[in-house]
């Protein structure tokens, strides 16, 4: 989420006045901790508190950081068995949902027509006695009524969408998470990455996924709205997390390589481009079945016409989105989608797309920064290691 707070520009006298911001069911614990407070998809967040972005990056990297994703949307997926719902996603998305296990998530994308997307989302399969026909959806702030719209009008005559507005969402990520969480809800040490359950948080009802968006190892808890402030207190109480704005989720999701849907994927990038393969199975990748397939199963073949790449540039000046990225005899090649200080890279780090023939490990390029064409490299993704817990009980 580059730049969170919109630059100052002078008021429009004819202008409507803007929508009132949505607020969080913990917006007034934000405020009571000192954050600072800015307009994000609709809601009053918080960008930072008072001990800044990098404290708080670097919280998050060697303890646990506690994110307020309320925000986002939460959804369910309901139909007489797990393989109807299933299907019936797999016509708007590209990845295996038929294949998923009990207590198994997997990241995904709602696609076009034409391979572009619409948005990017997780999905999980509940492992619960009587849950079999149902998964959970959690889509991105900014296109969730979009993103309900467009799943409602193409959903089988078996199968519905139940909105989830009630229900909260906060995230505990960083290295100490799964001590901290042990402690309050029993077994989601055990769990592993991209994994699932229903269990409580000391009584409280809540469903708990082993995943995030910081590269770290950590957890997401959905609860009910109302038990959320119980929960969130207990949490920010322990004296190993501190409370995390978006300016360092920002940070923290661009050294770990990870996209930002209206930023570095949109509704005309293909998973190809943006370097999310992985993210669709084998048997999609064969069979298809989802809008868009013939522009994938081309690109696989062929080749994209532009990639994603991480790129490092050289020295301390950072490369914001909207940067031209040229190549070594200037000519224009691409554009930058994100960029910024990676406080745990300690320089500026930035990703883009460019032509397939620039977009190997090494290229050297420039970015175009105030008028200067700065040098830059082409680097692997993610600029800093990921540390997911990729067993059960790591």
């Amino acid at each position: 989420m580059a730049d969170p707070v919109p630059p100052t520009a002078e008021a429009d006298p004819t202008a409507p006045p803007p929508a009132p911001l949505s607020l969080t069911p913990l917006a007034s614990r934000h405020r009571a901790l000192g954050a600072r407070m800015a307009p994000f998809a609709g809601y009053d967040m918080p960008v930072q508190y008072p001990t800044g972005i990098l404290a708080e990056h670097q919280w998050t990297r060697e303890n646990a950081g506690f994110f307020d994703v309320s925000h986002m949307g939460q959804g369910f997926l309901i139909g007489p068995d797990h393989e109807t719902t299933a299907r019936a996603l797999e016509a708007l998305c590209p990845a295996d949902i038929l294949g998923m296990k009990p207590g198994q998530q997997r990241y995904t994308q709602l696609l076009n027509e034409d391979g572009g997307i619409l948005d990017d989302l997780m999905v999980t399969r509940p492992a619960e006695d009587g849950e079999d026909g149902v998964l959970m959806l959690v889509v991105n702030a900014s296109r969730k009524e979009d993103d309900w719209s467009h799943i409602e009008g193409r959903l089988g005559p078996n199968v519905r969408l139940l909105r989830a507005p009630q229900r909260g969402l906060i995230a505990l990520q960083g290295p100490k998470a799964a001590e901290i969480l042990a402690r309050h809800c029993p077994g989601v040490a055990e769990l592993g990455f991209m994994t699932a359950r229903a269990t409580d948080f000391d009584g409280v009802p809540v469903h708990v996924s082993r995943s995030g968006y910081t590269g770290e190892d950590g957890f997401e808890i959905s609860v009910r709205a109302k038990r959320l402030e119980a929960v969130a207190d207990v949490l920010l109480a322990d004296p190993l997390v501190k409370p995390i704005g978006l300016g360092a989720r920002d940070s923290l999701r661009l050294e770990a390589g990870l996209c930002l849907y209206g930023h570095d994927i949109d509704e005309t990038t293909s998973p190809v481009e943006a370097a999310l393969v992985w993210s669709i199975q084998k048997r999609r990748r064969e069979e298809g079945g989802f809008p868009g397939f013939e522009r994938i199963r081309r690109e696989l073949a062929e080749g994209p016409p532009r990639r994603r790449v991480g790129l490092l540039p050289d020295g301390r000046a950072p490369a914001r989105e909207g940067a031209e990225i040229v190549a070594p005899d200037g000519r224009p090649i691409g554009k930058v989608t994100s960029g910024g200080f990676g406080p745990t890279v300690g320089g500026p780090i930035a990703m883009g797309y460019v032509e397939p023939a620039f977009a190997a490990v090494g290229a050297s390029l420039a970015l175009m920064v105030r008028g200067a064409a700065l040098p830059a490299k082409v680097v692997a993704l993610p600029f800093a290691p990921h540390r997911y817990a990729r067993k059960a009980g790591a």
